[in-house]
């Protein structure tokens, strides 16, 4: 097989990656697109946006805010070192977000079917 026939080959073979690479990249790029949580942070969150979520009955209505709940879901650090990880049926983590200029944090049970937001209170700086 000479030279050019394998450069052929090569190139074929190439443009139908690149045609796949393509369109993987738009669809992880898109709103509703592919979304890879690798660290803890992101797959803790993930999963707890994945769940339907209600108010404790001691949480203050001021903070009864969907949308308020959603940004910490979506772009808060959660706090490992006060978090539970390992208690049963629930799981408790404490999720800091800067929000509106306020620094708070969420507390939040996790549980398998459904999250519980337990407390939200502003932390010093």
């Amino acid at each position: 097989m000479g030279f050019l026939k394998r450069l052929g080959w090569y190139l074929i073979g190439l443009s139908i990656g690149l045609i796949f690479l393509v369109f993987f990249l738009k669809k992880k790029s898109g709103e509703g697109g592919i979304d890879f949580c690798y660290l803890p942070n992101c797959r803790v969150l993930k999963d707890m946006r994945s769940k339907p979520f209600t108010f404790s009955e001691s949480l203050p209505e001021q903070y009864r805010d969907t949308l308020l709940i959603q940004s910490f879901f979506k772009d808060g650090d959660v706090d490992f070192g006060k978090s539970n990880t390992k208690s049963k049926p629930c799981k408790t983590y404490y999720i800091s977000h800067d929000y509106n200029g306020q620094e708070l944090e969420l507390t939040a049970k996790s549980c398998e079917k459904e999250v519980t937001v337990e407390n939200i209170e502003r932390t010093a700086l």
